[in-house]
């Protein structure tokens, strides 16, 4: 069995963001830029799977959409101990574009299953994993919390509404994962970094795909107001305050 996993770079979640070209830009200057949580988890899930010699995982591959400028954050991945990588080498447009150019890369690779974070920690679109799998064309699970595989059959369990729900998955699928799926990312070792500058990261030129959707310009959140503090003896400002300004009674 195979795995792959789907990786993003994304910018440090203790970054303070700045915009740029009349707010159309991020500005980059600065950032430190990470593997999306929700993917970490899931590297980290799928070399837990790896470890465990009844399960007979032969390789885990991590792929990515960007530029040069996203080594680094491959060759982590790599670090955590990903077997092999795969780069498609152009600017991450829309979820489309992600997921066509990623399916177009990976549809003869043979993997039986495939991870992809529930979302990115930067435009929270919740939309590759689905779209990935109808692109090649097999199974998804949305919402999973839990991947096992007994007897050489997936078995993942995912959130609904008042409970928990197990299901028994046909591979190839693809389970879109959240969090649960792995306790605490796994931190690179030295040996792995080392090793990591010498494992393949295959780069693969985009197909073409056009975003269906594109960016118009960014917009900063308002400012909180300045709080208001009430003398305890004064409940009658408070039911006021609550009434006509928060209007939440």
């Amino acid at each position: 069995m195979k795995i792959l996993v789907c990786i993003s770079h994304v910018p440090d979640t203790t970054t303070k963001v700045k915009f740029i070209d009349d707010y159309k830009k991020l500005d980059v200057t600065g950032v430190q830029w990470v593997i999306n949580p929700w993917d970490e988890l899931s590297l980290t899930r799928a070399l837990e799977l790896k470890d465990d010699a009844a399960n007979d995982i032969l390789s885990v591959t991590v792929a990515h959409v960007g530029t040069a400028a996203s080594e680094p954050t491959i060759r982590k991945a790599l670090a955590i101990g990903a077997d092999d990588a795969i780069r498609i080498n152009g600017e991450a447009g829309d979820a489309y574009f992600v997921a066509a150019q990623i399916a177009a890369a990976v549809k003869e690779g043979g993997y039986d299953l495939i991870f992809c974070g529930i979302e990115s920690s930067d435009y929270n679109g919740s939309n590759v994993g689905g779209m990935l799998a109808e692109f090649l064309d097999i199974p998804s699970v949305s919402s999973v919390s839990c991947v096992k595989i007994e007897n050489g059959q997936v078995q993942v369990t995912r959130e609904i509404d008042g409970g928990k729900e197990v299901i028994a998955v046909q591979t190839p699928m693809v389970a879109i994962v959240q969090k649960g799926i792995a306790k605490e990312p796994r931190i690179a070792a030295m040996r792995g970094i080392m090793m990591a500058r010498t494992k393949p990261l295959k780069v693969v030129e985009p197909g073409s795909v056009a975003s269906l959707t594109g960016l118009m310009e960014f917009e900063m959140p308002k400012p909180r107001a300045a709080c208001k503090f009430v003398d305890p003896e004064n409940p009658g400002q408070l039911i006021e305050l609550l009434q006509n300004e928060a209007k939440i009674i």
